[in-house]
């Protein structure tokens, strides 16, 4: 691979975007980070001299109208993600963006057909989906192992105090969207959709009991999935000993993740058969899996391939309104106190926010 095959970078936001930048790092052959942008310089610059960028602007406009950038890469706060993904677009760049994606499903509704008239691409982050683990899992699916599925547990039990919320922008309904279930927990919840598919119906409670912030902080809830298997997810920001845990049962066999809390998508992962035989024929198909690399970097190899080679985004935007669909329907149903069924159409009365009525 040529060096000129490398695609060309630029990163907005140096909060998350610091680990963006790694994670094209670990696969230089196919990226090149040309410009860093954030609204703070002085904030800046030590990321951008540490990681060899050349270049450094504080206004997202100057970024887009660099020529030789063929992607811009989006870790700003979420209110600004749907104008500063169309402003990428209409700059004839790919367009890569930091969950969650946008504000509403009539956004991600829009973007979709902005994609279309643009000619160019947009993916939405969800690294977690390409751990050795999870990616185990979904090989053994596809080698007809698994079986059907019964029921799958999700837990998130992280800890985030006030110094967390701080930053102005946290806590907020008008500029964060939301709480844990949208900025926290929205990985573990696409990795149960990853694996088995939209849900079907599903009731949530919500309730906010560790900061004083506007948004929950605490949630518990009923899916029933597509495939008429059963999940329940727990989320709180209360917990003194942070985990996230995944465990799936399926006719086949029962697969359960570790609980490191940021990168449990990650090996090593517990494979039980229903049988004695069922595990060995595991053991012996998991000998053929061939990893690729990981988290971010695993993510943006993959755009790499479906950029320069054609074919679907390893996220796509039909894969970001699912997850979008799944926090409007549990902010709905925390709200009225009802049950609400998928997928969400534009006569849903939150099609055009999930944020609560006043």
């Amino acid at each position: 691979m040529q060096a000129s095959d490398r695609l060309r970078v630029g990163v907005v936001g140096v909060g998350i975007g610091r680990s963006h930048v790694r994670g094209y790092q670990a696969v230089p052959e196919r990226f090149e980070v040309l410009a860093l942008c954030d609204i703070d310089a002085d904030r800046a610059r030590p990321i951008a001299e540490e990681h060899g960028i050349p270049r450094l602007v504080t206004d997202m406009a100057e970024l887009c109208r660099m020529d030789d950038l063929d992607l811009i890469d989006i870790c700003t706060p979420p209110h600004l993600h749907f104008e500063q993904i169309q402003q990428v677009l209409a700059a004839g760049k790919h367009a890569i963006c930091e969950k969650p994606l946008v504000s509403s499903l009539r956004e991600v509704d829009e973007l979709a057909r902005a994609e279309a008239a643009s000619g160019r691409r947009i993916m939405p982050v969800f690294q977690y989906r390409f751990g050795h683990g999870l990616q185990k899992l979904k090989f053994l699916i596809a080698q007809g192992l698994a079986g059907k599925a019964y029921l799958s547990t999700v837990e998130t039990a992280w800890r985030r105090r006030a110094e967390y919320y701080a930053v102005p922008w946290r806590g907020k309904w008008a500029t964060e969207r939301g709480g844990a279930l949208l900025s926290h927990a929205i990985h573990a919840h696409d990795m149960l959709c990853y694996v088995l598919g939209p849900p079907a119906r599903m009731f949530a409670y919500t309730t906010t009991r560790v900061n004083p912030i506007e948004v929950e902080d605490c949630a518990s809830v009923a899916l029933e999935m597509a495939d008429g298997s059963l999940a329940s997810l727990g989320v709180t920001l209360g917990s003194a000993a942070e985990i996230t845990r995944h465990r799936f049962s399926f006719s086949g066999l029962v697969a359960e993740s570790n609980t490191r809390p940021y990168t449990n998508s990650g090996d090593p992962w517990t494979f039980v058969g229903d049988t004695p035989e069922l595990t060995e024929q595991i053991e012996s198909t998991l000998a053929d899996f061939r990893p690729l690399p990981e988290h971010y970097a695993g993510q943006f190899y993959r755009f790499y391939e479906a950029v320069r080679c054609g074919g679907d985004m390893p996220v796509t935007l039909a894969d970001a309104r699912v997850s979008l669909e799944l926090i409007t329907a549990m902010y709905y149903s925390a709200e009225t106190g009802s049950s609400v069924s998928l997928p969400i159409g534009a006569d849903h009365p939150r099609y055009a926010s999930w944020l609560p009525q006043a």
